[in-house]
């Protein structure tokens, strides 16, 4: 147990919405670290498609799980709550306030709330819709998840192969929904080591929410992650490529599309992913909303929480 009171910011949101910019200012406020809750951050060889922050950035305030792992690797939630945990024990030694930054819901979840436990699934079942993605694509595979459990179907990024590929061998290696196991009766690990969340949640108009995703997308293509998709294309199977971005570069560069057609793809699957982002985090209704230009009354908020 940590000795109280000790605080995390948590300051999440939609993808391209600006949460790096006001993570910093707010860790800068309180002169401390921010922690990444970005499954994509993590890899070390990724950068311009997962809009990783800059050197400058990177430079003004210390950020950890931030290109800390290789695409060799395999992180799931429960180990993603563990590292960060034992890291927050270290950063509380000398900080009252950590902020955690970022947008995958289910990495947060696992520090608020814990881990649900999930019946272990005979490795044969996954095996088998490996194949089928294989042979017939994603498609068909989103499209049976969404007949089994729409619930999942709507709260996961689709897109991510090995997310849907997980919530359907749980539907079917145990006969009920994936979203039946989410009961959330599973220990905090924040609770039980004395750790108070304050739950931020960045969010802006629809309209400007998709120009930015489409400025972002326009920025990164300028910046080369057609470079950095070929340079990682050979990984193309692994967990941390399974994802919005890369996987649409990934059929340009097999001849499946041209680029100006995976482009657009990609901006449309990132929209929609911040649709669904958005949709996870409105179902906590404990956040508090900002619009990300809002640093000092979101600082004044901070100011009468933390104290």
């Amino acid at each position: 147990m940590i000795s109280s009171p000790k605080y995390l910011i948590i300051i999440a949101g939609p993808t391209a919405v600006g949460k790096t910019a006001v993570a910093i200012e707010v860790a800068k406020h309180f002169h401390t670290d921010i922690v990444s809750a970005d499954s994509r951050q993590l890899f070390k060889e990724l950068s311009i498609g997962v809009a990783r922050p800059s050197e400058a950035e990177l430079a003004e305030v210390k950020h950890h799980f931030i290109a800390n792992k290789s695409i060799d690797e395999y992180i799931s939630a429960g180990e993603y709550q563990r590292e960060v945990m034992d890291l927050l024990h270290e950063l509380y030694a000398t900080k009252d306030v950590v902020v955690l930054c970022g947008g995958t819901g289910f990495y947060i979840n696992a520090l608020l709330y814990g881990l649900d436990k999930i019946p272990d699934i005979d490795p044969a079942v996954r095996a088998l819709l490996n194949r089928e993605c294989e042979l017939h694509g994603l498609v068909p595979l989103q499209q049976r998840l969404k007949e089994l459990d729409e619930t999942t179907y709507h709260s996961i990024d689709v897109q991510n192969t090995q997310r849907v590929i997980r919530a359907l061998e749980v539907c079917i290696g145990t006969g009920m929904p994936f979203s039946a196991f989410k009961t959330r009766q599973a220990v905090s690990p924040l609770e039980a080591a004395g750790i108070i969340p304050v739950k931020i949640a960045l969010n802006m108009p629809k309209e400007q929410l998709h120009q930015r995703i489409n400025e972002r997308v326009d920025a990164m293509m300028e910046a080369g992650f057609l470079e950095e998709a070929k340079s990682v294309h050979a990984y193309k199977s692994h967990n941390a490529l399974q994802t919005v971005g890369y996987k649409e570069l990934f059929d340009f560069v097999e001849g499946k599309c041209t680029l100006e057609e995976a482009v657009s793809l990609i901006k449309l699957h990132t929209r929609q992913y911040a649709k669904r982002q958005l949709t996870f985090f409105n179902k906590n209704d404990d956040y508090h909303w900002f619009h990300p230009s809002e640093i000092p009354q979101l600082l004044q908020f901070l100011k009468e929480t933390i104290r």
